[in-house]
C-alpha cells in the first residue's frame, strides 16, 4: 500500500534529476576584475623569547680558558720547565694574583725510570722549580705548597717514551678557588 503512493513520487522526482541543459544553449560567461592583493606594511612579529640561560663558566672550569691546562712538562731527567710549560705557569700566577683567596698545590711527577727514592725527589724538585716560577712572576707563598708524588701516580702506565713524556709533570691542583 505505501508502494502504490511513493512509487509515482519516485519516478517524478527521478525525471527531474536527469532533465539536463541542451548543448545549443547560450553560455553566459563572467570576467573577472584581477586581484592585486593589498600588502600592508606590518609589523614583524615580536622576536621569540629564547628560553637558553646563558652559563657563564669560572675561568678554572672552562675548557677553553688558558687556565684549563693544569701539567708543566720536563724533559728527562731534569727539572727546568719546558719552553711550552711557560705560558702556563703565566697564566696561573696571573690568575693567582688576582685572586688572593686562591691556593694550589703543586705535585710533582717522573717517569718510572729510576728508583723510588730517586723520583720523589726529582718530583719535589719539579714542583719546587714551578713553585719558584710563580712566586717569581708575584705569587705569594702563603697561596702555594708543593708535594711529591714520584712515580708512584703516573698519568700514562705506558712503558715507552710517550708515556714517561706524560709523567714528566708538575701538576697545579687548585685547593681554593
Amino acid at each position: 500500500m505505501h508502494l502504490k503512493f511513493f512509487a509515482p513520487l519516485f519516478i517524478a522526482a527521478t525525471l527531474v534529476a536527469c532533465s539536463s541543459t541542451p548543448l545549443d544553449a547560450p553560455v553566459s560567461v563572467v570576467a573577472l576584475a584581477p586581484v592585486t592583493p593589498q600588502v600592508q606594511a606590518a609589523e614583524p612579529p615580536p622576536a621569540a623569547q629564547s628560553t637558553v640561560k646563558s652559563v657563564v663558566l669560572h675561568p678554572l672550569d672552562d675548557p677553553k680558558s688558558a687556565l684549563a691546562g693544569r701539567s708543566i712538562y720536563f724533559d728527562y731527567d731534569s727539572y727546568e720547565i719546558a719552553p711550552g710549560g711557560r705560558t702556563l705557569v703565566e697564566s696561573h700566577s696571573a690568575y693567582l694574583r688576582s685572586h688572593a683567596s686562591a691556593s694550589v698545590r703543586l705535585e710533582g711527577h717522573a717517569d718510572e725510570r729510576g728508583g723510588r727514592e730517586y723520583n720523589l725527589a726529582l718530583g719535589q724538585k719539579r714542583a719546587d722549580a714551578a713553585r719558584r716560577a710563580l712566586g717569581l712572576l708575584g705569587v705569594t707563598e702563603k697561596q702555594m705548597e708543593s708535594v711529591s708524588f714520584g712515580k708512584e701516580k703516573p698519568a700514562d702506565p705506558g712503558h715507552d717514551e710517550a708515556a714517561w713524556a706524560k709523567n714528566r709533570k708538575a701538576d697545579v691542583a687548585y685547593l681554593a678557588r
